[in-house]
């Protein structure tokens, strides 16, 4: 019984290999990390359907909440979904001093070029949280200005697009500088570093602009207790996206979404059920 177990272990490992990142994907300071979560059931050399790009915060990673329960809550709703490590982060090559936005959103693109080969992908969407938010919408509005097929859809929790606000002023989280002259990096909670490149990059981004490319169906939820990124992140991403977005404010939740998590999560699967028709 034994051996029979360990056969069907190593027929399954060897059958899908790419759905725990053996595959090589690429950005900038190189090798992703990634995780391919599929619903239950489901079979990728028969079957087929939609996929969602899942994008992390700062100083955060793929296998943390939210980002792993809105995995396991799409996988339940019958959609995919990919999550991975920007670089410098989790498991991924690079150095967190040496990230910048734009290496992230290389990082995205790498990832998407990956789920387009992906012959069971039926639709892609992007997922962001924080500033995974501020990469998921300027990748996307990239994509749209370039005519690249962007995502069919989109939700933003909590979009950290305050990033720019706190480079500008030189204040980011506990950590304080000079704005026009930043050290070669700085401390966040003692041991997490930012570098300057970040911080002087981070400054000039115009991430609105760049966002409001996008002409996609739009899902931004935020809670009301959020001490690190200030609703106004997302009522400015509102602003831009006009009648193409729906704002949510989830009452007495918090930056993680860690009080109401089932109902954030419902809500974001409700919202790509009905993008993709399921």
């Amino acid at each position: 019984m034994k051996k029979a177990v360990v056969t069907i272990l190593l027929t399954l490992l060897f059958a899908f290999p790419l759905f725990a990142g053996e595959y090589d994907i690429r950005g900038p300071q190189g090798r992703l990390d990634w995780q391919i979560t599929l619903p239950e059931g489901f079979n990728p050399e028969t079957d087929h359907c939609p996929m969602v790009i899942l994008m992390h915060g700062v100083f955060s990673k793929k296998d943390m909440n939210p980002i792993k329960a809105l995995a396991a809550g799409l996988a339940e709703a019958g959609i995919a979904s990919i999550s991975f490590d920007f670089d410098g982060h989790g498991k991924s090559d690079g150095r967190l001093q040496d990230m910048t936005i734009e290496k992230e959103i290389a990082d995205a693109m790498a990832i998407l070029e990956y789920v387009k080969t992906l012959p069971y992908v039926s639709k892609i969407g992007f997922l962001g949280h924080s500033q995974g938010g501020v990469i998921a919408s300027m990748t996307a509005g990239r994509l749209a200005a370039a005519g690249s097929d962007p995502p069919v859809a989109m939700a933003l929790l909590a979009p950290g697009s305050i990033i720019k606000y706190a480079c500008k002023i030189g204040k980011f989280f506990s950590a304080t500088f000079d704005p026009k002259d930043p050290p070669e990096y700085i401390r966040c909670f003692v041991i997490k570093k930012l570098g300057r490149e970040y911080i002087l990059e981070t400054q000039d981004l115009d991430i609105y602009g760049t966002s409001m490319a996008y002409k996609g169906k739009v899902c931004l939820l935020h809670g009301n207790k959020d001490k690190t990124v200030p609703i106004w992140c997302s009522e400015c991403y509102k602003t831009i996206y006009g009648d193409q977005a729906e704002l949510t404010i989830i009452d007495g939740e918090n930056h993680r979404f860690a009080l109401r998590r089932d109902q954030v999560v419902a809500k974001t699967v409700d919202f790509f059920r009905t993008i993709f028709e399921i």
